[in-house]
Order: C-alpha cells, then sequence, then structure tokens
C-alpha cells in the first residue's frame, strides 16, 4: 500500500458485483432473468405516467430486497446515474412537464437497479452463455457467437478499467494542484486506455483471435 493514501476499492460501478446466495431471485436461469431485464426495459418507454414509473422501481426495490442483495453494492456508484436521472429529468419538466420529467427520472434508476440486481444475483459466465445461445443465429450470416461473446466480455472488463484509470489519473492530477484542468485528467487516461488497447489486441493476436 503506498504510503499515506489508501488503497483504492474495486470499482463496482452502478451494475454491482456478484453477490452469491440461495435466493429466489438466484435460482432463476439467467436466460429468464435476460428475458425480465428486456421487458422491463420495453415497459419503462411506455409512457404511462409518472405513478405508474414510481411503481416500477418500487417493484425494483423489493425484487433486490427478497434477494437479499446488500445495499451498498446493489447502489454503489450510484450517485452520477442519480446525477444523471435529475438533469434529464430537469430537461424533461423544462420542456414537457414535471410529470414527464418525473416519469424519465423515475424510469432511468428503475433500469439501472434492475440490472444492477441481475448482475448481483447472476455470474458473468452464465450471461455470457445467454448470449453465446441468443447470437447463434447470427452463424448464418458469418459472425461466430464465440465473437460475439467475446467482444461482450471485453466490453465489460474495459468498462471498469476504464473507471479505475479515470479515478488514479484524477488523483495524479489532483495531487499536482491540476485537478481543475481536465487536460491533466483526460490525456494522461487517454494514453492509458490506448496501451490497455493494444495489450489487449496484441493478446487476441498471439492467440489466433486477431482476425
Amino acid at each position: 500500500m503506498t504510503r499515506g493514501r489508501p488503497l483504492r476499492a474495486p470499482w463496482a460501478g452502478p451494475l454491482g458485483l456478484h453477490h452469491p446466495g440461495s435466493s429466489v431471485v438466484h435460482r432463476l436461469p439467467a436466460s429468464v432473468k435476460l428475458l425480465l431485464l428486456a421487458v422491463t426495459g420495453v415497459a419503462v418507454v411506455l409512457p404511462a405516467g409518472p405513478a405508474v414509473a414510481a411503481a416500477g422501481l418500487g417493484l425494483v426495490v423489493l425484487v433486490t430486497a427478497v434477494a437479499r442483495v446488500p445495499w451498498h453494492r446493489a447502489t454503489r456508484g450510484l450517485l452520477h446515474v442519480l446525477l444523471t436521472a435529475a438533469v434529464l429529468g430537469g430537461y424533461q419538466t423544462w420542456v414537457r412537464g414535471p410529470a414527464l420529467g418525473a416519469e424519465v427520472a423515475l424510469d432511468l434508476l428503475t433500469l439501472v437497479l434492475a440490472g444492477a440486481l441481475v448482475t448481483a444475483t447472476t455470474r458473468a459466465d452464465d450471461l455470457l452463455a445467454v448470449v453465446a445461445r441468443a447470437a447463434r443465429p447470427l452463424r448464418h450470416v458469418g459472425l461466430p457467437p464465440e465473437t460475439v461473446v467475446l467482444a461482450v466480455g471485453l466490453f465489460l472488463r474495459t468498462v471498469p478499467v476504464l473507471v479505475q484509470v479515470m479515478g488514479e489519473a484524477r488523483d495524479a492530477a489532483r495531487a499536482r494542484g491540476l485537478d481543475r484542468d481536465p487536460r491533466a485528467v483526460v490525456v494522461p487516461a487517454a494514453v492509458r486506455m490506448v496501451g490497455h488497447a493494444r495489450t489487449t489486441g496484441d493478446a487476441l493476436a498471439a492467440r489466433g483471435l486477431g482476425d
């Protein structure tokens, strides 16, 4: 551990980390949970009013409680989502009225918490297995399902890496008194992410997956 600086906790993001358990939600097949998540995504885009949106959010919170997922896991990284929901809700309130503004904000929170619930109660391997089965028809158009799974897996792995790199770049800029200068954060983070991408590409090519 670096002297004078606490170790940074692993970033879970708004989708949390897998939390093993034996609840009825954990026991549901990954395919069913992804299907329900897709249905939720379709339902929240239908105009139904803020009362229905609030009920949907309450239902997701209730199911999260039934799954016994610790709230610090389910809501970790949610601050940025709350800020985004507030901005979008405020804009829609200004443009189209408070009812739609509240509905948009609540729908966004519902989707994020529903996604957090799925990832908290489902192993990543099970999720990727469902993606592989769903991508099988793409084989007929020349796209192997394994490539789709690899792309999804790399995306899921890159998101926390990007957030960690941005956090470390921000800490370094703050230590130099440059935390108010966006270039002191963005430029080092971009250089590191390019290096990460090149390393990942080289590793894939070495395994014959670069084509």
